[in-house]
């Protein structure tokens, strides 16, 4: 018998015990993660330098593309690492970060989807007060709430997961470390205190996403009776993102988390912890710039002006080389 003080590492789940396998593993989460860092990185960096998409819309969007970066680089790095080496082993504290970072990510993405919703919901439905209600101030303190409500929640539930004791061996039945696996481990009856906690959350999660249901509801009324076909379609443009990244990234949360026992399958948990971690952070950059005209301009724009500056160094150095000689 062990407890949590004893424990110096945790084993991670491996994805095989193959040499080649592995190394086939880190080149394709190597992909994802350049994919994602490359697509969050432009619309931080498009939405930052653009002054046409200094709006509420992108303002939230940015904020979105943060969280996604974040969450992928919880679990990609380590399991890439893991790969690479053939090892399985992550740290005590290197655990716990991951469990305390990819909640905090989740529950302040899903937040800030909720705050998402209410801005569409503003700019179809109430137009005229759009100004009012999410004026600057507004979406700064929205924001802040989202980002803060994720930093409680996951201290809680990393603070309370982790003082439970655990003796039933390190071995994590997830290529990372996440809350449910962690409670597998622990032998005390105490761990009901952290499924009261992960209750609570289910309650609060399905509250925002009623919330998001009855926004869009109230969105699509609004839409069908705009009576001109561009500015029904322009309407829907700016909604068809956000609705697919909230479908995706509750779908898959909710077959993790939810699904019945007798479905559960090693492989099937792992694959379907690639997609609500790994996947889904990677298309979400992807969704929105392939919908929305404006980002898709000024992300053409950007590439555009680096590309240029870049030229324009190299033929600076070529000329400077040759003035020298």
């Amino acid at each position: 018998m062990s407890n949590g003080s004893s424990i110096t590492q945790f084993l991670l789940l491996s994805f095989t015990e193959t040499r080649e396998l592995q190394l086939w593993h880190f080149w394709f989460f190597l992909g994802i993660f350049l994919t994602a860092l490359l697509g969050s990185g432009l619309i931080i960096t498009s939405t930052a330098c653009d002054q046409h998409l200094h709006t509420p819309m992108y303002f939230f969007l940015l904020n979105l593309s943060l969280l996604d970066l974040g969450s992928i680089s919880t679990t990609v790095p380590k399991s890439m690492a893991n790969s690479l080496w053939d090892t399985r082993a992550i740290s005590y504290a290197g655990c716990a970060a991951q469990v305390f970072l990819f909640a905090f990510f989740i529950v302040a993405e899903f937040s800030l989807l909720t705050i998402m919703s209410y801005d569409r919901y503003v700019a179809i439905c109430k137009p005229l007060h759009y100004g009012t209600l999410l004026g600057s101030r507004a979406c700064v303190h929205m924001a802040a709430a989202a980002w803060g409500t994720g930093f409680l929640t996951a201290l809680l539930h990393t603070a309370n997961t982790f003082s439970l004791p655990l003796c039933r061996g390190n071995a994590v039945e997830q290529f990372f470390c996440e809350i449910p696996q962690i409670l597998k481990l622990s032998c005390s009856d105490s761990y009901l205190r952290e499924v009261g906690l992960l209750v609570v959350g289910f309650c609060l999660a399905l509250g925002c996403f009623v919330f998001i249901v009855g926004s869009y509801v109230q969105i699509f009324k609004a839409v069908l009776r705009i009576p001109s076909e561009q500015g029904c379609h322009k309407a829907f443009s700016t909604c068809l993102p956000h609705l697919a990244v909230v479908s995706l990234f509750v779908s898959t949360g909710t077959f993790a988390y939810l699904k019945p026992p007798s479905i559960s399958s090693p492989s099937l948990d792992l694959a379907n912890a690639v997609l609500y971690s790994v996947v889904t952070p990677a298309v979400n950059p992807l969704i929105y710039s392939l919908r929305n005209q404006e980002l898709r301009d000024a992300v053409r724009k950007l590439t555009t002006e680096c590309v240029s500056a870049a030229i324009h160094c190299l033929l600076s150095s070529v000329k400077g080389s040759q003035c020298r000689s």
